[in-house]
């Protein structure tokens, strides 16, 4: 199969029917990372992942891990450790600092996908407003997280981090809360993983992942950086 490159289609993204079962998802390369690439990629149903020594690469997989906003309900544990307040949850409050633990190395895994220049051009969605983080505190110390994208009504989870035993699920448990009250139907978790299938995430065909957000992304939502409500905050931070 030759790649599409977006270059050569003048930056349309191809239909997602036509990306590669093996790879699963993979779709086109090329292209560029700048605010309106990237927003009109979530708007079809694609996302970013590459390697430095790699071009960018453009993907929908099928199927695609969502967890239902309506149905979230943490675990009795979980649940137990959100009344303790043993963590301080914020949003949007230090970014940078969350993509970058993003992309630390993770135990003998010494490589990233998440490059400098990526860590710059989802900066620059931040800064406008599309991107947000999820801030996870034990104390003064940042101990978890996650960041990803919303447009309208919709978010496009990317990546999380834990430097404390269930820092990233709360952080995850309290944005699920939040965008709930919002009015958000589901958070895009992309691809399976057993950490995200603890928290209830579950698959479903590419093809109603692409229905559904069609109707989220439209939703009127202006972009804005976020606060919590004040009951989600958890423990006090210092």
């Amino acid at each position: 199969m030759r790649l599409p490159w977006l270059e050569d289609l003048e930056g349309v993204f191809p239909p997602v029917a036509a990306a590669s079962s093996e790879p699963n998802g993979l779709l086109c390369a090329g292209g560029d990372l700048s605010p309106h690439t990237l927003l009109a990629a979530y708007r079809h149903g694609v996302f970013p992942w590459f390697e430095d020594d790699q071009p960018i690469l453009w993907w929908s997989p099928d199927p695609r891990m969502i967890i239902e906003l309506a149905g979230f309900k943490p675990s009795r544990s979980l649940n137990k450790l959100l009344r303790r307040g043993v963590f301080h949850v914020s949003v949007d409050t230090c970014f940078s600092d969350v993509i970058e633990a993003c992309a630390a190395p993770r135990g003998a895994d010494t490589g990233t996908w998440i490059t400098a220049e990526m860590q710059a051009a989802y900066c620059d969605l931040w800064a406008m407003g599309h991107a947000h983080s999820i801030e996870v505190w034990e104390g003064d110390a940042l101990v978890g997280g996650l960041y990803g994208i919303a447009i309208g009504h919709q978010f496009f989870g990317e990546s999380m981090f834990s430097r404390a035993s269930n820092a990233s699920k709360v952080g995850l448990a309290t944005l699920a809360t939040q965008l709930c009250r919002w009015g958000f139907e589901f958070i895009d978790c992309q691809v399976a993983n057993p950490h995200l299938e603890s928290l209830g995430a579950i698959e479903i065909p590419r093809a109603a992942f692409i229905a559904r957000i069609a109707s989220t992304c439209e939703r009127a939502r202006t972009p804005g950086h976020w606060a919590l409500d004040a009951d989600l905050s958890g423990g006090e931070k210092p």
